[in-house]
C-alpha cells in the first residue's frame, strides 16, 4: 500500500535532511507504528505519505513515495484525499467550518457523497468517537481532547484506505485514548485500513501495533524487536529491563503475569509513595519578576499572550505573605454560555507543592488555569494568586508573580527565531543573557538558533515555549498539556526541571491526562469531573485507587503502591 524507496528530505536552510535513506514497504491492512525523539523526522514522514511534503512545507524530496499506486511527487494532497486522511498534530489547523456536525460531514461534501450517505456516517462516527453529545456545539468552545476527537472524525467520516495520524491520542484522556485506539484497531483488522501513527506516549498504542518503525535510522521490526533496542520505550518495557525480563513484556497484563519474583524481591521495602519534596518553603521575599505570556494571532494581530509578553513591569507589587497559601481558590464558579464550566471548586497550593489537576477532556481543568491568571473571570467564588486576584490585576503586575505555558504553546511564541525568541525572554524576566537558551538546549538539544518557530516539531515548540516561561522561574507556574509532543528523554528533563523549581520554593499546578508525568513528579492529584473536583489528595493514594489514571508501574505492582520505575530501581538498590 505504501512504498518508500531510499527517500530523503531537506528543508530551505537546514543544516541536513530531516530524512535520509529511508526504504521500507508498508502492505495493506496493518498498524505501523512511528517512534524516536522529538525532531527526528516522524511529521516530516507522515507529510511524504500524504503529499503534504514537499508540496506544502515546502524543502526537497528525493527519491519516491507511493501511495496505492500513486506517485507523491505528482499527485498533490487534494489528488490523494479520497486516498489517504490525514490528521495532524494541531487540531486547529484542521477545522474549516463552526460545529462539530459540519465539520465531520466536510470531507464528505468535498468528495461528492450522496445526503443519506454522509448522515448515517456521521452518526456512526458521532457515536464511535462518544461525541453525540457535542454535534451542535462550536469547535471554538471544546477542550483541547474534545477538538483532537473532531479531528479525526472528520477523517473517519471520508473512509479513506490509509490513515495518517500524528500524536492522535496527546490530548486525550486515558480513556477517550483507549476508545480510539479501539476504533483504529476495528479499521484495521475489519476493514483492511492501513494506520501510519505516530506517537509519543508508547504506554499507549504500542501493544496495538503490527510494526513499529524507529526513526532516524528507519529500522522497522515488530514491536517486541524494535522496544529491545530502542532508546524510547514505555514504563513497562523499562520494568521489565530492569527486572530481566526475557522476551520484554509490552503490555501491563504481560508483564503482572512475570512479576511475581520482583514482587517478592520488594516485599518489605519502603513503599512508593510518590517523588514529593516534603514541606512547605516561605517565598523568598522579593521574588523574580514573571516571563509574561505571549504569541501572535495569524495576520499580525497580537494575542492576549503576545500583549501582556510585551508589557512592561509595572510598579513593584507587594511580596505575598510567607505563611499563607500561594494560590487559594472558594467556591469557584464559571459560566461559559449555556455551559457551567466550573462549580465550587475549592483548591489550595502552597509554596513548594507540585499538582496535578487530572480528569477527563471538558471537564474544566483549562478553564481553572485560565481563571487563575485572570483570562477567564468567575461567574461567582473567588481566586487569589500571592495574595492578588487575577481578573481585577493590571497584567503587568500579575505576570511578575504567575507564567502559564498554554495548551498551543505558538500563543507564547511572536519572534522569527529561536534566538530572538530566547532573547526576548530573558530581556522581560531580567535574566543574564543566553538563560532561556540554555533551557532550550536542556529540554531538547540541537534545535538551531536560527530556526522560525513555526518550522519546529511540537515537541520543540512547546519545549521552546516552556523555556520562555521558566526563565523569570515565576513563584507559580501553570502548565496545560505540557509533554504534548515530548517524548521520555524530553519528558524526564522537564520533571528534573520542574523539581528543581519546587524545591527552591516555587509551585507548580499542571493540567495534563499523562499519568505517568503525574507518577514521576506531582505531590497531589486533583480529579476534576462535571466541573467539580471529586477527589485530592497525595498522588499515590488518588492514582493507585483509579484505574483510568493509574501509571503502569502501579497496574503491575498492585496493589503495593509502587508508581515509578524510578522508585522500584531505588528500592532494589537499597
Amino acid at each position: 500500500m505504501i512504498r518508500f524507496e531510499n527517500v530523503s528530505v531537506t528543508y530551505e536552510d537546514a543544516a541536513g535532511p530531516t530524512l535520509q535513506g529511508v526504504d521500507l514497504t508498508v502492505p495493506e491492512g496493518e498498524l505501523v507504528l512511528l517512534v524516536g525523539p522529538s525532531g527526528v523526522g516522524k511529521s516530516t514522514l507522515l507529510g511524504a505519505v500524504s503529499g503534504l511534503v514537499p508540496h506544502f512545507t515546502g524543502g526537497t524530496l528525493r527519491g519516491r513515495v507511493t501511495v496505492g499506486g500513486r506517485d507523491t511527487r505528482t499527485h498533490h494532497p487534494r489528488e490523494l484525499a479520497d486516498l489517504v486522511g490525514t490528521v495532524g498534530q494541531d487540531p486547529l489547523a484542521h477545522f474549516v467550518t463552526d460545529t462539530v456536525e459540519d465539520e465531520l460531514a466536510y470531507g464528505m461534501e468535498s468528495l461528492g457523497l450522496a445526503p443519506a450517505v454522509m448522515r448515517r456516517r456521521v452518526e456512526e462516527t458521532l457515536d464511535l468517537l462518544g461525541l453525540a453529545e457535542l454535534r451542535d456545539r462550536p469547535i471554538a468552545t471544546l477542550s483541547g481532547g474534545q477538538q483532537q476527537r473532531v479531528a479525526i472524525g472528520s477523517v473517519l467520516t471520508t473512509h479513506p484506505r490509509v490513515l495518517v495520524l500524528d500524536e492522535p491520542t496527546s490530548a486525550l484522556d486515558p480513556s477517550a485514548a483507549e476508545d480510539v485506539l479501539a476504533v483504529l484497531q476495528r479499521l484495521v483488522h475489519d476493514l483492511g485500513t492501513t494506520v501510519l501513527l505516530a506517537e509519543h506516549r508508547l504506554e499507549r498504542v504500542v501493544q496495538y501495533a503490527d510494526r513499529v518503525l524507529l526513526l532516524p535510522d528507519a529500522v522497522l521490526g515488530t514491536p517486541a524487536e524494535i522496544m529491545a533496542v530502542s532508546p524510547v520505550h514505555p514504563p513497562v518495557v523499562a520494568l521489565g529491563r530492569l527486572a530481566g525480563w526475557d522476551p520484554l513484556p509490552l503490555t501491563v497484563r504481560d508483564a503482572r503475569r512475570r512479576a511475581d519474583g520482583l514482587r517478592e524481591r520488594l516485599d518489605g521495602r519502603e513503599g512508593g509513595t510518590g517523588t514529593a519534596r516534603a514541606g512547605t518553603r516561605p517565598l523568598p521575599s522579593s521574588p523574580s519578576p514573571l516571563s509574561p505570556l505571549s504569541g501572535e494571532r495569524p495576520g499580525g494581530r497580537p494575542s492576549l499572550f503576545s500583549r501582556l509578553r510585551r508589557a512592561r513591569p509595572a510598579a513593584p507589587v507587594p511580596a505575598p505573605d510567607p505563611g499563607a497559601p500561594l494560590l487559594a481558590v472558594d467556591r469557584l464558579a464559571v459560566r461559559r454560555g449555556r455551559v457551567e464550566a466550573l462549580r465550587g471548586v475549592g483548591l489550595r497550593v502552597a509554596p513548594g507543592e507540585t499538582v496535578a489537576l487530572m480528569g477527563r477532556n471538558g471537564a474544566g481543568k483549562s478553564t481553572l488555569l485560565g481563571a487563575l491568571v485572570g483570562m477567564v473571570p468567575p461567574t461567582s467564588g473567588s481566586v487569589r494568586v500571592a495574595g492578588l486576584v487575577p481578573h481585577t490585576t493590571d497584567p503587568r503586575e500579575l505576570i511578575r508573580r504567575v507564567g502559564l505555558v498554554p495548551q498551543e504553546p505558538r500563543d507564547l511564541l511572536y519572534a522569527e527565531t529561536v534566538a530572538e525568541e530566547c532573547a526576548a525572554a530573558d530581556a522581560d524576566a531580567g535574566a543574564a543573557p543566553g538563560t532561556c537558551r540554555e533551557l532550550v538546549a536542556e529540554l531538547v538539544p540541537g534545535v538551531a538558533d536560527g530556526t522560525h518557530p513555526r518550522d519546529l516539531s511540537e515537541g520543540q515548540r512547546l519545549a521552546l515555549a516552556l523555556a520562555v516561561v521558566l526563565t523569570a522561574r515565576p513563584p507559580l507556574v501553570l502548565l496545560d498539556e505540557p509533554t504534548r509532543g515530548l517524548d521520555y528523554v524530553a519528558k524526564a528533563r522537564l520533571v528534573a526541571r520542574l523539581r528543581a523549581l519546587a524545591a527552591e520554593g516555587h509551585a507548580v499546578v499542571l493540567a495534563t491526562h499523562d499519568v505517568e508525568l503525574a507518577a514521576e513528579l506531582v505531590d497531589r492529584v486533583v480529579v476534576i469531573a462535571g466541573g467539580e473536583v471529586v477527589a485530592d489528595g497525595p498522588t499515590a493514594e488518588v492514582v493507585v485507587s483509579s484505574p483510568a489514571f493509574a501509571p503502569q508501574v502501579a497496574k503491575v505492582l498492585a496493589p503495593r503502591p509502587w508508581l515509578t520505575v524510578e522508585q522500584v530501581e531505588e528500592a532494589l538498590r537499597a
